[in-house]
């Protein structure tokens, strides 16, 4: 799949779907019971700090889409996220809404719900790809938060269950509907900076520290389904996610449900990197690095860090905390930096922050520079949500599909088994394997603790 480009991967979806019977022009049945007005039913996995401060006031936006069902594992999460719902769309509507919307603690049983046409899935990392897959099998179309999988074989197994049932997976990598990440992409697949030779991504970094003494587990919280594939261990609040309010929560600094930063903002970043690289269907052949990890306390993510990789066309990319957050190409001809539109760094010597200009290049007559009519336009999106919702009415591929998704999230994968081993590694971006190397090949995958394993948690 090294080679692959985007209009080949999206034929092969094309003819996976025709040969599976998935017709290429959504029928009005799947619109349910709101067929008339072509609304599409939406369920919510998942109601916690993500979903209610992203997903859900998106979805909530469009016309074209209702919230009929939330689920999650927490009682009183799930309860505050019906309450959420019915809230939103009685502003909207100006009506009641206290009737529309179911609640679910198993989302099995949200995707047995015949009236449900789609989902958003915003539950921990280490669930995403299991529930994802789980969805499309049930014949639901998906919004997926990033990144794609907790490994490099849960994304693989993730994007073939999607290729295989020809349903639209988007993954909620948004920059790519952000105009100034489109505008630098754009600008360097037209090689106004040159042939691209190197990037830098910087990213945010995470603290040490965290509370392991075992704690109740909190009532109305289904704690063995919420650890899912990952270890047995015990509950305590700064493992999971707070119990009152929906802070940052203590499972993003945990290796058992992610990797940390390098895949929690390393997806968004490394995914743009190669938008602009044009390799967006494979990923670094050598991968080498470093990182510090905590050496007290529960949380155990990465902390200061540097890696690298090349690709098969030379081009070489770093990735760090030390560099200012964003995603900078260099090319023969110059370089071009993007950011989103909030980021500050620290002034130096004055202990205070100053914004980043979010788009910036060596000239800035590069940003200025028109696009011809015979050059690379890319797909353009006004909103993330708003484009997969266009793209489950009309069947076409996503802004950002899972195959897109997997490679973005197996690269920052790789540079964290980089950084575990301490050693250059070899990777076979076709195969999805390391040259030589069985005992970094051991780290693709995960022992899953049944009865959460792939086999069981999905359809067959």
């Amino acid at each position: 799949m090294a080679d692959v480009t985007r209009r080949g991967f999206l034929k092969t979806v094309a003819r996976t779907a025709a040969a599976a019977g998935f017709p290429t022009i959504v029928p009005s049945s799947v619109f349910g019971q709101m067929a008339p007005s072509e609304r599409i039913n939406v369920g919510a996995i998942g109601v916690g700090r993500i979903s209610r401060g992203h997903d859900l006031p998106a979805i909530f936006k469009y016309d074209k889409a209702r919230v009929i069902a939330v689920c999650d594992l927490d009682e009183d999460r799930a309860a505050r996220g019906r309450e959420f719902v019915i809230e939103a769309y009685g502003k909207k509507l100006g009506t009641s809404y206290e009737d529309s919307v179911k609640v679910y603690h198993d989302y099995h049983q949200l995707l047995d719900n015949k009236e449900i046409d789609a989902v958003v899935i915003s539950t921990p990392d280490h669930q995403h790809a299991i529930v994802a897959a789980a969805a499309v099998r049930a014949g639901k179309d998906v919004y997926l938060q990033k990144p794609a999988s907790l490994t490099i074989a849960e994304g693989r197994y993730l994007s073939d269950a999607v290729q295989a049932s020809g349903r639209i997976l988007q993954v909620g990598s948004q920059q790519r509907s952000w105009k100034q990440f489109h505008r630098a992409c754009e600008l360097v697949r037209n090689g106004r900076i040159g042939e691209v030779r190197h990037v830098e991504i910087g990213l945010p970094g995470d603290p040490a520290g965290g509370n392991a003494t075992p704690m109740p587990v909190p009532k109305g919280f289904d704690y063995d389904a919420w650890l899912g594939s990952t270890p047995m261990v015990p509950y305590t609040v700064d493992r999971v996610m707070p119990q009152n309010g929906f802070d940052r929560p203590g499972w993003l600094r945990m290796e058992q449900f992610g990797a940390g930063m390098i895949t929690g903002w390393g997806a968004h970043h490394v995914d743009t990197a190669h938008w602009g690289m044009n390799t967006e269907y494979t990923g670094p052949v050598e991968i080498w690095g470093s990182a510090e990890f905590p050496k007290s306390g529960l949380w155990d993510v990465h902390g200061k860090f540097l890696t690298h990789a090349r690709y098969a066309n030379g081009t070489t990319m770093a990735i760090s905390g030390d560099f200012p957050n964003g995603i900078k190409w260099y090319g023969t001809k110059g370089w071009i930096f993007v950011t989103r539109d909030e980021m500050t760094t620290p002034t130096v010597g004055s202990g205070k922050t100053e914004k980043i200009e979010p788009l910036m290049a060596s000239d800035p007559k590069i940003l200025t520079s028109v696009i011809g009519p015979d050059e690379i336009h890319l797909e353009t999106s006004a909103e993330h949500h708003a484009n997969w919702l266009d793209c489950v009415r009309s069947r076409r591929q996503p802004l950002a599909p899972i195959e897109i998704g997997h490679r973005a999230c197996s690269t920052c994968l790789l540079h964290h088994i980089a950084m575990k081993t301490g050693r250059a590694l070899h990777w076979d971006p076709e195969r999805e394997r390391f040259r030589g190397d069985e005992e970094a090949n051991a780290m693709l995958s995960r022992p899953q603790r049944s009865p959460y394993t792939f086999e069981e948690a999905s359809w067959a």
